[in-house]
């Protein structure tokens, strides 16, 4: 039964989940269980996998560093499925995890960067192969956490990105394939957190990509993060991002426990989502106001709430 956050003497219990590599969590979020004991809510971490751990006895279950789930999504999504005090939810995580959700998106008329989705078995075409922009790109699977098995190519580097294309189809992973916007490299991208809906902070993360012209098309080292205060127009599409996703997802935006919008600017200066993150994303609370721990504290208490009436 769930636990009355407001009865006299209850304190709800409220599990973090983590993986086995990170079983204390990150630095970055250290000051969260200190957040949520100010609010009257008992929490710890705990590993996902772990078989000693009673997952479905907790008034909630908060993801957090679940850092491994990509390399093992359909036991994750399992695990998931069977936590019913999960948040996000399992259904907004299923959906979350794989990143044809933007192709959705842009069908609900969000400013997306243009994607488009390669399948395995669609036929490569060679340099025709309209899949492949006349400029600048990105090559990266549709499932896959940061800048995993994501490369960038230069428009004279098609067989290249043909390779690494065939590679993760060889795999049995769809592609998504984009066009790289160069705007990332002078500015980064701008990272808005949000906690039950509600706008928390923001930070900009520099390249995760290396130049095209590198050999290897692989993941480099980026630069920042570092905290800013984003301008309106991104914090009005990071809303309508929200927005669109409660709407095909059928639920409130204050469901969404947390949510991070990654956002670039286009060629011709206006925000376009880079990607949503619903499942495991880093909030950077270290770059945040003494406030921010806080913030998500109360948007777990208001969840437990929810849950309970």
């Amino acid at each position: 039964m769930t636990t009355d956050p407001h009865r006299a003497g209850g304190r709800p219990r409220v599990l973090l989940a983590t993986y086995s590599d990170m079983p204390e969590s990150h630095e970055d979020e250290r000051s969260l269980s200190a957040a949520l004991d100010e609010l009257g809510i008992d929490s710890r971490w705990a590993v996902w996998d772990s078989p000693a751990e009673s997952f479905e006895t907790a008034d909630l279950v908060v993801l957090r560093s679940t850092w491994d789930y990509t390399s093992r999504m359909k036991e994750f999504v399992d695990w998931c499925e069977s936590v019913p005090t999960l948040a996000n939810p399992a259904r907004v995580v299923r959906w979350n995890s794989d990143k044809r959700y933007l192709a959705e998106l842009a069908e609900a008329g969000v400013p997306v960067t243009p994607t488009r989705v390669v399948e395995p078995g669609d036929r490569a075409r060679g340099d025709n192969n309209p899949e492949l922009p006349d400029r600048e790109f990105v090559v990266k699977p549709t499932v896959g956490a940061g800048s995993w098995g994501a490369a960038r190519f230069l428009p004279e580097q098609r067989e290249r990105a043909l390779l690494h294309l065939r590679s993760l189809h060889d795999e049995g992973i769809p592609a998504l394939v984009q066009p790289y916007q160069p705007v990332v490299d002078r500015e980064g991208e701008t990272a808005l957190v949000f906690f039950g809906g509600v706008y928390s902070h923001g930070f900009v993360k520099g390249p995760l990509l290396d130049p095209a012209d590198d050999a290897t098309g692989s993941a480099g080292l980026g630069k920042g993060p570092f905290a800013t205060d984003p301008a309106p127009e991104l914090r009005r599409v990071a809303e309508d991002v929200l927005d669109a996703t409660g709407e095909l997802l059928g639920v409130a935006r204050y469901e969404f426990l947390y949510a991070r919008v990654d956002l670039v600017r286009g060629e011709d200066g206006e925000p376009m989502l880079l990607e949503l993150e619903l499942i495991e994303p880093r909030l950077n609370f270290l770059l945040a106001d003494r406030a921010a721990p806080l913030r998500f504290a109360s948007a777990v208490r208001a969840e437990l709430a929810r849950r309970a009436a």
